[in-house]
């Protein structure tokens, strides 16, 4: 008798957990699944998708998030930082970078608020260099010093302490492909209602 009962709770239990998953993860992933993409939005390259990979693994996610909140949400539209994000912006975004903290600005825009490359190397390199009170960390390791640049290579526009010995610093491949990515993020094409 008690294992029959004890056997109908864990069963209870486990209903539960199901119809939970069922309506919390199966069927916004089915609806959101059949979304089509919103007309301006592209896939995205290799290379943005290898600078994706290397914003999960440096953890930007922690601290960036990519939505912009519609009015009454925060000050994301006041700061000019683009429309409300829709679900049809994520299509190509697997597994999806929303983020749950900011304490760095949202990046879902960042590429039409700062396309310049250069900018985006100075700032990985040394965010303080660029935006002085910044709080991020820096990512040395995605540039190296060397004696001169190749032909066509980025160059970062360092202080020249940052240069011991002279030379120059240039991104990494990494380095290349996150930025790329960054400047991607660009989610300012008008959306249907």
């Amino acid at each position: 008798m008690i294992f029959i009962r004890l056997w109908m709770f864990f069963a209870g239990v486990l209903a539960v957990l199901f119809l939970g998953w069922v309506g919390l993860v199966g069927a916004p992933g089915v609806q959101l699944a059949a979304l089509p993409a919103q007309t301006g939005l592209r896939p995205y390259t290799y290379q943005q998708e290898h600078g994706r990979q290397i914003y999960i693994r440096e953890g930007c996610v922690y601290c960036h998030t990519q939505q912009t909140r519609p009015p009454g949400f925060g000050g994301d539209q006041g700061r000019r930082w683009g429309r409300p994000s829709v679900p049809g912006d994520y299509v190509f975004d697997q597994p999806h970078l929303l983020g749950t903290s900011r304490t760095g600005p949202d990046l879902l825009n960042i590429g039409a608020r700062q396309p310049s490359a250069e900018w985006h190397y100075a700032h990985l390199f040394n965010p303080r260099a660029v935006v002085p009170q910044s709080i991020m960390p820096r990512f040395p390791w995605l540039f190296e010093l060397k004696a001169a640049a190749d032909p066509g290579e980025p160059v970062v526009d360092a202080p020249a302490e940052f240069r011991p010995g002279g030379g120059v610093i240039t991104p990494t491949r990494e380095g290349v492909d996150l930025v790329e990515y960054l400047r991607g993020m660009d989610r300012t094409y008008p959306v249907k209602p």
